[in-house]
């Protein structure tokens, strides 16, 4: 029996990335050991026929936590920004639970064995988006002399979901965390934890985000112990883009000591001429090498 499995969702629009991250798993000795579960968004019979084979379970991802239909209406993908905070329900008989948006892909074997360590002790195994190189979340605006208005990504969110004043004040400078990537054990008391304030921020926000806002509350008001993993375990693209190593064909950090990209996420997506790279394969950009030469290559996985 695995006790350890790789979760993710998707809809039809997204299939062709799930059946990526997949193979990028996959293609490891090591993955032999580990289930790999879906949560079905809207999934096609003819894809999940596909899928059947390459994975240990599928199940159809619910709205776990009642929200307005006005929001939902047409939107099942949403269901990820409420199931993936409910992993144990849907897929009780494991250990610990490593949770992968579909715009990711594995690039390191040892990303995996490092999440499933940082889960110990009920801890919660995630990345910080911040870093050398990445973009800053927040924003100041000067108005005069000394006096500014300072805007960050959580406190923004979390004014727009009605949360307490007090709360939202100390997540303001909190370096935002991304739930694309995170672990955490069966019995960890941070699921109920994270549930709880899911729940809260869908009262008054927006679907999408909430359960990150969720996360992010979690960790920085209600202090869940954490493990914070370097930002090559999460590597968002958006965020700064990597670089090529071309001697050991792999993506690297674009700043010294040039780590192994261990999963690469294309979250909110790489755009050319309007053509998301996430929905179009033959998208390609300009990515430099270690040896200082220019590339054209996509960023998603190749087999």
């Amino acid at each position: 029996m695995k006790k350890n499995t790789i979760v993710s969702l998707a809809d039809s629009n997204y299939f062709p990335l799930l059946d990526e991250l997949i193979d990028s798993v996959k293609r490891f000795e090591e993955s032999k050991d580990t289930a790999i579960c879906i949560l079905d968004a809207g999934l096609s019979e003819e894809q999940k026929n596909k899928l059947l084979s390459k994975v240990d379970e599928i199940k159809s991802a619910e709205w776990d936590i009642k929200v307005s239909e006005s929001k939902i209406k047409g939107r099942e993908w949403l269901k990820s920004q409420v199931s993936r905070a409910f992993l144990p329900k849907y897929f009780p008989n494991y250990e610990k639970y490593l949770w992968i948006d579909c715009d990711a892909w594995v690039n390191d074997w040892q990303t995996i064995e490092l999440y499933f360590k940082a889960c110990d002790d009920n801890k919660l195994g995630i990345t910080q988006t911040i870093g050398p190189g990445y973009k800053i979340t927040s924003k100041v605006n000067w108005v005069f002399g000394k006096l500014a208005i300072i805007k960050s990504q959580n406190f923004k969110h979390a004014v727009k979901s009605k949360i307490n004043l007090d709360k939202a004040r100390k997540l303001a400078f909190a370096p935002h965390i991304n739930i694309g990537v995170f672990s955490l054990e069966k019995n960890s008391k941070s699921w109920e934890i994270w549930q709880n304030n899911l729940r809260e921020t869908l009262k008054g926000g927006d679907i999408f985000g909430s359960e990150q806002l969720a996360m992010n509350i979690s960790v920085y008001h209600d202090n869940i112990e954490t493990e914070f993993l370097p930002l090559n375990c999460n590597w968002i693209t958006s965020n700064l883009l990597p670089k090529f190593d071309e001697t050991n064909d792999t993506f690297v950090e674009p700043y010294l000591p040039n780590n192994k990209i261990g999963i690469m996420h294309l979250a909110a997506g790489i755009w050319k001429d309007n053509q998301d790279m996430r929905l179009n394969k033959d998208v390609k950009i300009e990515i430099k090498t270690l040896d200082g030469k220019t590339l054209n290559k996509s960023l998603r996985f190749e087999n």
